[in-house]
């Protein structure tokens, strides 16, 4: 059909509601994203409810040190996206939900992640061959 475009097909969308850091969903999230990732698959994750607080460029690169490991490295939550997204080389991506941004005030994002209305989530749940919803009711 003349004039249509064809739309991508992500592998995996991660519907993730749940905050940073209340239980090891988000652990659980990053880690089945990376597993994807090395099979060769894309993965888009949809950061809903405090979930969005975890790309906020105000974290820096790394977090406070870590009393046990002074000398260790230990990269932020944004700092983890911002790498998954570069060496995902386009096969990883990572929408804030732009209603959920800003009641939490969470809007000073990393570049790389991108901004979507909640009335978008349908037609981004339809460009995934796979959805899975982590987080609370």
């Amino acid at each position: 059909m003349a004039g249509t475009m064809e739309r991508r097909m992500w592998d995996l969308l991660l519907i993730l509601t749940t905050a940073p850091h209340s239980s090891d969903v988000v652990t659980s999230a990053l880690r089945l994203s990376q597993a994807v990732l090395d099979r060769g698959g894309s993965v888009r994750v949809w950061a809903c409810g405090y979930a969005t607080m975890m790309t906020q460029d105000t974290f820096g690169d790394t977090k406070l040190p870590n009393t046990r490991d002074p000398e260790g490295y230990y990269p932020s939550p944004s700092a983890v996206v911002q790498r998954m997204i570069t060496d995902g080389e386009g096969r990883f991506g990572w929408i804030s939900c732009t209603a959920c941004t800003e009641e939490r005030g969470s809007t000073h994002h990393i570049p790389q992640v991108r901004h979507r209305s909640p009335l978008r989530l349908a037609t981004t749940v339809t460009s995934a061959k796979q959805t899975l919803y982590l987080g609370g009711a």
